[in-house]
């Protein structure tokens, strides 16, 4: 019998299949205690699986590239993290196994992110399966991962880990389920790069039954469990439909009545870039740079290396406009030389702008590389601050840029409530905002974006949400100049509409949802989109103003 499950859509498209289980590995090994003469070959064993499982989740960082390669960098330097390390051996030194050394030094280290203010509780996940991979290594079993199948399938699991997610095979799995994760978790934005459905916090999705046939509708976060032959019909006619009007739409970005919207790439480095230009992308909305940094935690990039990276994806776009995000350090992207390894709770600490400003060097050193990677390029090159709070932050950043001698626009990016609160103040000292959503909601309902219990407040369409980002445009608009969007909010089509009747002016996404959302832009007048706008606002809730966005624009 047909059934209906609602998790959240974080990935268009509709995917039809059975299910397949993610496999796990050996979770918890049996404690038993060794001579202390066997202490030092298991503290080498326990180095040398920790350092096959780094060098293993490199190694598919530089086969995925783009962002999913820093994300798992990130996740290769956890496992070697020293301190985990030195908690193993001093374990081994007492009596454990290395394999259960391993698995008792991680949970310490898990409680001890659970306590660090809840913000770090999303990288949990990407630790669970660091520790997996290195027990199941050191246990001699299978690696936790993806099943081996010949038939394509729908992907259910807890979670999913960077490193599975981002070695998909597009061919054979046909979408993906999980029970925990959000909107913005690691998870769903490297499905939208890879352009396969997914929803998630899915409760339950672990219950359904191996060979289930499922339909998952990553656009309304809709499951289908058994579906009937009409609904599977209905569902493929409208992705049909879908691809119909992305094939139909071409050019740059506007409404029906020619309204322009930009529609601008998110781009985490020069590997990201053929897919930005391929999807038509009239720019890039968002260059975030960490992954130059994230190479090395222990030190800075060069200026030559930053300005060799920086050239090649301003070479991409020539005539085009490329917003680049200064390095956004600290709380889920800390760094050894920049953010401190004691703040009790980094979220809220010294992070993005705050952390530049105590390192005047390493700010100094990126604009100066970026003037130097613009030079005779015919690019309208424009750099932002991430987490602005105030006009004096946007006031130091903007002399900072002066002082390095940087030839561009600059700007500020809107993630803490007070920066949209006040954002006339802050466009004194700057040309342009630009709004991170998926931190702006993270700040405006103390929900971590990591979180799938709270997936609820951070869903874009929440109206206070939506609230904010009216009133950074209106701003925008008063004083003559320009307010984009770069967080995920940008890439769900339905809220592209209603982000341009807000007075967005423009609109930074992954590349894979760039067609999506020129086309359903396309359909519908200025006016339809304001009218859109006003009746989301109107609500109360996320669920609330989806459909009265949706009613307005389907004549209902």
């Amino acid at each position: 019998m047909e059934t209906t499950l609602r998790g959240v859509g974080v990935s268009h498209g509709v995917a039809i299949g059975e299910v397949r289980h993610m496999g796990t590995a050996v979770l918890e090994p049996p404690a038993k205690q060794i001579p202390a003469e066997e202490a030092e070959r298991e503290q080498g064993r326990a180095r040398q699986a920790v350092d096959a499982v780094a060098a293993d989740l490199v190694a598919r960082g530089n086969l995925a590239g783009g962002e999913a390669q820093a994300v798992l960098e990130a996740q290769a330097m956890m496992a070697q993290d020293p301190e985990l390390m030195s908690d193993v051996d001093r374990r081994i030194a007492v009596g454990s196994t290395a394999e259960r050394a391993v698995y008792d030094a991680f949970a310490a280290y898990r409680e001890l992110l659970a306590g660090a203010g809840e913000y770090l509780a999303g990288r949990v996940a990407d630790l669970d399966d660091v520790r997996n991979r290195i027990v199941a290594r050191l246990l001699g079993v299978p690696m936790p991962g993806v099943p081996d199948s010949d038939e394509p399938y729908v992907l259910v699991a807890r979670d999913l880990a960077p490193a599975d997610t981002a070695l998909l095979d597009p061919a054979l799995v046909l979408g993906f389920v999980t029970e925990e994760g959000g909107p913005t978790s690691h998870s769903a934005i490297l499905a939208r790069a890879l352009g396969v459905p997914a929803v998630v916090a899915l409760p339950g999705a672990g219950e359904l039954a191996e060979g289930t046939v499922v339909a998952v509708d990553g656009s309304t976060g809709d499951i289908f469990v058994n579906p009937s032959a009409e609904k599977k019909a209905a569902l493929t006619a409208a992705a049909a439909e879908r691809k119909a009007a992305l094939s139909a739409s071409t050019g740059p970005g506007a409404t029906a009545d020619g309204h322009k919207v930009p529609l601008l790439a998110n781009v985490g480095g020069p590997a990201d870039v053929p897919a930005a230009v391929e999807a038509g992308a009239e720019g890039v909305g968002l260059f975030r740079t960490e992954f130059l940094f994230l190479d090395d935690s222990k030190s800075a990039p060069s200026e030559e290396k930053q300005v060799e990276a920086y050239r090649q994806v301003l070479e991409a776009f020539p005539e085009g406009r490329v917003v680049v995000r200064v390095l956004d350090a600290g709380a889920d992207k800390p760094l050894d030389f920049l953010t401190p390894a004691d703040e009790p709770n980094p979220a809220l600490g010294v992070r993005g702008l705050r952390t530049l400003l105590d390192h005047p060097e390493v700010l100094r050193t990126q604009l100066t590389a970026l003037a130097k990677a613009a030079e005779g390029l015919p690019v309208h090159l424009e750099v932002m601050a991430p987490m602005v709070a105030d006009r004096a932050d946007a006031k130091a950043f903007a002399d900072a840029c002066r002082e390095a001698g940087l030839r561009a626009k600059f700007g500020a990016m809107v993630e803490i409530p007070s920066a949209a609160l006040r954002a006339r103040s802050v466009l004194q000292e700057v040309e342009f905002l630009s709004l991170g959503t998926n931190d702006l909601a993270q700040y405006t309902f103390a929900a971590d974006r990591q979180v799938g219990a709270v997936s609820r407040l951070q869903d874009p369409w929440q109206p206070a949400l939506l609230d904010l980002v009216a009133l950074s445009a209106e701003a925008a608009r008063a004083e003559g100049k320009s307010c984009g969007v770069c967080g995920e909010a940008a890439s769900d089509p339905l809220l592209a509409c209603v982000l341009t009747g807000l007075g967005v002016t423009s609109l930074s996404m992954g590349a894979a949802s760039i067609p999506y959302v020129r086309a359903m832009l396309a359909k519908y007048t200025l006016a339809q989109c304001e009218r859109a706008a006003a009746a989301a606002r109107a609500t109360d809730s996320a669920v609330e103003a989806r459909a009265a966005a949706q009613a307005v624009l389907s004549g209902e």
